[in-house]
């Protein structure tokens, strides 16, 4: 969601702050700001919109080697400039920008500031003016802090400057994402590495209730208690190429097509020296010792969720439930007696699934994330990690992350069950090779699926997707994605369904695109496309070869029948991105949207 900058040393902080800010455009955001102090003051630039909005307003005569920024997508309030980062203290003394969620923000207006006038409708600001609020009343700036951190109930990372204190910054963290990064003469915060990556690799996780005093020259990591913490830093593995375009037009079209290159290295990553791919003895020891698995996720990742249950019971015969993270935990099932909870994050800072853990860690559960960002707070938390190793994801709509998360869990599967002794007849490396060359076929074939996007999705409002089996988990991809950025009303349905209801939505000319990969349901499909058929609807039937009819609109390439999700979803991708295009819709940065989801 949003992200937070600063930097303090020696450069010229203004590009800096706006640069990394850019880097975490992906998140999702409404409006940006920064703070700079020279000499003198601490200026303060925001605007509702983009980054390149926000450069044209920033005084670039301004001399300044210390500042903060922040993107923000609006929880409290209106996107706005009023309601855009940084928040000034009613002097002007602090400033402050605020990722999370203040949940007792109303009851400290009360109590603290009714005769402090607010200029924004944000929990934040609250923050910033409680500082002023004790430091008027004698307390050091530290001290103001400290105390404000201390009434707040809810998730917070923060970045501060003083007016009076000019060589410093103040941050904290809990809950929501943040880091430090290290450097010669100079010294960031961040909300995610991907936006310092260009100045510094070297990174120190901050956890829950900590405090840190930054100069160009030291970071001093406190409790809120005062107690100094150690900690080393860590290199992030982060390629600065990674996170550019390059010749593509947008990054949700380079990160469809770089699947094929995630197959290939999950391979790599994943295989021993006797060339099986396998995971953690530990790892395969918890699921073995498991009686029930329980995968929490959200979104996309809960839909590779629901296609990891078919692998983890059939492959492993372990029974598997899949729950969506923000309803789990605040209505927890009857659970078995030595549960294992596998949590699926592309970012590892899903808010609603880190509520999930703190709750089954408290009750004494081991938990192991599945994630793409080591290090991250759900990867740091549980007791184990399983990488996705698909590279930094940038576009909102998930492509790569949704079948790296696939493939791992498929992965995790046939190692638990060759542990078991439950032979599976499947040789994963072979299978993933095919996947990964099939995915390449799809990719050259991107006219097609441009040309589909025209002929059922240039004007429709509306599209159903339609599978049995493991395609309907598929159906539910393909209608998210084509929901987040075409904004077309899209859903995903089991096609036994469709006559227990839905069928009643089916008009003349509307879009119904079904999926047959699975040989013991495709005539099953097929009846149901001829039921919407005779409604008015127009069919567009994706099959794979080995199960196709004269009429399919597109037949891809065969691969095995329980790895079909990986290769079936890949047109669905793009069917979406193209429609979107058509539609003139940002593809990148749909609207209301954050890539990484950091408050409940």
């Amino acid at each position: 969601m949003c992200g937070i900058v600063g930097y303090i040393g020696f450069k010229d902080a203004k590009e800096i702050l706006l640069s990394g800010l850019e880097k975490l455009e992906y998140r999702g955001y409404d409006s940006a700001g920064i703070a700079i102090r020279d000499a003198q003051d601490v200026h303060v630039f925001k605007e509702k919109g983009r980054i390149a909005d926000l450069r044209k307003v920033v005084d670039e005569n301004i001399s300044t080697v210390t500042g903060i920024g922040h993107t923000r997508w609006a929880t409290h309030g209106v996107p706005s400039r009023e309601n855009a980062h940084p928040h000034q203290s009613f002097s002007g003394r602090f400033t402050l920008v605020h990722n999370g969620v203040i949940e007792n923000y109303e009851q400290l207006k009360k109590e603290y500031l009714l005769d402090v006038p607010l200029k924004s409708d944000t929990d934040t600001e609250v923050i910033v003016q409680l500082i002023e609020l004790f430091a008027l009343e004698g307390l050091e700036t530290e001290a103001a802090f400290r105390k404000t951190l201390q009434l707040l109930k809810g998730s917070y990372a923060i970045g501060m400057l003083d007016r009076e204190e000019p060589d410093t910054i103040f941050a904290a963290k809990n809950k929501s994402p943040l880091l430090v990064g290290l450097g010669e003469g100079f010294n960031v915060i961040a909300s995610d590495a991907m936006a310092m990556i260009q100045v510094t690799d070297q990174f120190v996780e901050l956890m829950d209730k900590e405090v840190v005093i930054v100069t160009k020259e030291k970071v001093t990591i406190e409790n809120l208690n005062g107690d100094e913490i150690q900690r080393a830093p860590y290199t992030a593995e982060l390629d600065a190429s990674d996170i550019e375009k390059g010749t593509y037009p947008h990054y949700m079209l380079k990160e469809i097509d770089e699947q094929p290159l995630v197959m290939r290295k999950l391979i790599q990553a994943y295989q021993n020296e006797q060339e099986e791919l396998t995971v953690d003895e530990n790892i395969i020891e918890a699921l073995k010792g498991a009686d029930r698995l329980y995968i929490i996720a959200c979104g996309t990742s809960y839909h590779a969720g629901l296609v990891g249950k078919q692998y983890l019971e059939k492959l492993a015969e372990i029974p598997t439930e899949v729950h969506v993270a923000s309803e789990f935990v605040y209505n927890m099932p009857l659970l078995s007696k030595n549960p294992l909870f596998i949590f699926i994050s592309q970012s590892g800072e899903t808010a609603d699934s880190r509520a999930v853990l703190v709750k089954v860690k408290e009750m004494g559960y081991k938990a192991l994330t599945i994630t793409n960002v080591q290090g991250s707070t759900l990867s740091r938390e549980a007791d184990y990690t399983l990488l996705l190793h698909a590279g930094p994801e940038i576009a909102v709509a998930s492509t790569k992350a949704y079948t790296a998360q696939v493939s791992v869990l498929a992965i995790l599967a046939n190692a638990t069950a060759e542990s078991l002794g439950i032979k599976t007849e499947l040789d994963l490396v072979h299978e993933l090779g095919i996947v990964a060359n099939a995915m390449e076929m799809l990719c050259d074939t991107k006219d097609e699926f441009e040309q589909i996007a025209r002929d059922y999705l240039s004007t429709t409002r509306n599209c159903f997707f339609i599978g049995r089996s493991i395609d309907y988990y598929v159906g539910l991809e393909g209608a998210l994605k084509l929901k987040e950025i075409s904004y077309i009303q899209a859903e995903g349905f089991a096609g036994g369904e469709l006559k227990h209801g839905t069928i009643a939505l089916i008009e003349d000319g509307i879009p119904v695109i079904a999926i047959t990969t699975q040989e013991n349901v495709n005539l099953s499909i097929r009846g149901n496309v001829k039921e919407v058929t005779a409604r008015g609807a127009h069919p567009c039937i994706i099959s794979m070869k080995g199960l196709e009819n004269e009429n399919d609109r597109f037949v891809i390439p065969a691969v095995h029948e329980l790895l079909t999700p990986l290769v079936a979803v890949v047109p669905l991708q793009l069917i979406a991105y193209y429609a979107a295009l058509h539609r003139d819709c940002d593809v990148d940065k749909p609207r209301n949207l954050a890539k990484s989801v950091t408050v409940e």
